[in-house]
């Protein structure tokens, strides 16, 4: 749990007070009826003081010794700060694909990676589609590739689905579409670790590209094998 800490130095806090006082009895305006009055480090005696009464010759302020810390309200269950996304525990893929959040827009990278997955890989198992969408993010992060998704996605004669620059319609109320968001979403956090690791390219096995043969497999799911 956060904490902050507040202090000030005793010539500091002695001069405050003594402006406090002054300030009171010159304009009749200090009042507080048996209220500690609120000081970072300090506490004070009760006071009662109004229009030109004198404060009492045994008010004194009281210096606290403790380090006094004003605590920050903890973080909800399984919230985190905005600089980090929510961690939503699973025991499967599938289990985190039904439990991942996503009724909100996406971004345009989101966007772009959701769409490769949904149209490279949406007839295959979840781990075949998360597979799809960690090679995606490892060319985003090598210097070799586009440095976004959109790039790495629309990168030319790269990915069959992209007809003359374009993505083709995807069929929104979908559950293959609700569960291609919910794995670009996974994958772009982190939340899964994927068979393909750091693979950089995949084919299907019906295919045997010549490029293939000097890769070194990383993976082979249902239909698709993944390269280093």
């Amino acid at each position: 749990m956060s904490r902050k800490t507040h202090s000030l130095g005793a010539a500091a806090l002695i001069a405050a007070t003594s402006l406090t006082f002054a300030s009171a009895e010159t304009s009749g305006a200090f009042a507080q009826d048996a209220q500690e009055i609120p000081a970072s480090g300090m506490e004070t005696t009760d006071v009662a003081a109004a229009g030109s009464e004198e404060l009492p010759a045994e008010a004194a302020t009281v210096f606290v010794s403790e380090e006094v810390v004003q605590a920050l309200p903890e973080a909800a269950a399984g919230e985190t700060d905005s600089d980090n996304p929510v961690k939503v525990s699973a025991s499967s893929l599938r289990q985190l694909v039904a439990a991942t959040d996503v009724d909100h827009a996406l971004s345009e990278q989101m966007q772009c990676l959701a769409g490769a997955i949904y149209f490279e890989s949406r007839g295959e198992p979840l781990a075949g589609q998360l597979a799809v969408a960690q090679v995606i993010i490892n060319r985003a992060d090598n210097a070799r590739f586009p440095s976004s998704y959109c790039g790495v996605v629309y990168q030319r004669s790269q990915f069959s689905f992209v007809k003359n620059g374009s993505m083709p319609r995807i069929k929104t109320g979908s559950n293959a579409w609700r569960n291609a968001k919910a794995i670009a979403k996974i994958a772009h956090e982190g939340q899964w670790e994927s068979e393909a690791a750091d693979s950089l390219y995949f084919h299907a096995k019906y295919v045997r590209p010549s490029w293939s043969r000097k890769k070194v497999a990383r993976a082979t799911i249902n239909t698709h094998i993944f390269y280093r």
